[in-house]
């Protein structure tokens, strides 16, 4: 089983004559994700890929090609329209893979998602693969595999760095989850987590957090009050002084809050194995494989 998006997935591109939209739409078909249509104003008629209909919006898409489920590769003062014209069409499920997308901006796109219920994961997100079935982001699809095993991060290079190593070991991957790292996302660790603590085919749960914000605290207490299945974890920015930010927008200390070791503490008295460090995560997942 799997979470979010499956062999039944039919993608919408957005931004799919764009350079980066055209090379990873070509990935995402490769890996066997059902890339159905593309939009790019002004486009519409064209071909991408060889076989793949471009439209103008992304209502065409949906009612010519039926999409239901749509990824974003277009710049960031392009990118909240996008996102709201993907759910006004009638798309359930939006990722956003581009990132430095203002937060007041972001603020207005939640308030549209939350009135007509769309998910969407990111922005500034790697996106989300289920292994075997649809690789829907930027992801290397060749080191995931077919197993058990969900994981959900803020981190998308720390993603790949566990996904490889579970791999090396037997492990597979229920789906794997890229929920971004700016301060304003979609789609949230408690979302992800409650996903995959009702999905039959998930064993057990991979938890990449990063300092800044109180996410992972919030977690922490769902997997305390909530989760039946055994949960790894490991906070990155453990030695980041306070003040400094580390990579994405949301990774920041800021007034003694968002701390590693604060997260360290709410994950491990909730249950949760916590790694020290990247390498130990595959290992305790083993440990819990029967």
């Amino acid at each position: 089983m799997s979470i979010l998006v499956n062999s039944e997935t039919r993608l919408v591109v957005q931004g799919i004559t764009g350079r980066q939209g055209a090379f990873h739409a070509q990935q995402m078909k490769e890996y066997g994700t059902k890339v159905v249509a593309g939009v790019t104003p002004g486009r519409g008629g064209e071909w991408a890929l060889g076989d793949v209909p471009v439209f103008d919006t992304v209502k065409e898409a949906v009612d010519g090609a039926g999409a239901n489920t749509s990824i974003i590769f277009v710049p960031a003062a392009a990118a909240p329209d996008a996102i709201i014209e993907a759910a006004r069409a009638g798309i359930g499920l939006v990722i956003c893979i581009t990132e430095n997308i203002p937060a007041l901006d972001m603020v207005r796109v939640r308030a549209y998602l939350d009135i007509v219920g769309a998910r969407l994961i990111g922005p500034n997100c790697p996106g989300l693969i289920t292994p075997g079935e649809a690789k829907v982001g930027i992801m290397a699809g060749h080191i995931h595999t077919p197993g058990s095993v969900g994981i959900v991060s803020r981190s998308g290079t720390l993603t790949y760095e566990v996904v490889y190593a579970l791999t090396a070991r037997g492990i597979g991957q229920s789906t794997a989850i890229g929920i971004g790292g700016d301060p304003i996302i979609g789609t949230t660790f408690l979302d992800v987590l409650q996903l995959f603590e009702d999905d039959p085919g998930t064993e057990q749960v991979v938890l990449i957090g990063e300092i800044g914000g109180t996410e992972e605290q919030k977690a922490a207490q769902f997997v305390a009050e909530h989760m039946s299945k055994p949960v790894t974890a490991f906070i990155a920015g453990q030695t980041a002084p306070p003040g400094r930010r580390m990579g994405h927008a949301g990774a920041i200390i800021s007034g003694g809050e968002g701390t590693a070791a604060e997260k360290i503490a709410a994950l491990t008295a909730a249950g949760a194995k916590v790694a020290r460090h990247p390498d130990e995560i595959a290992e305790m997942v083993a440990a819990n494989v029967s």
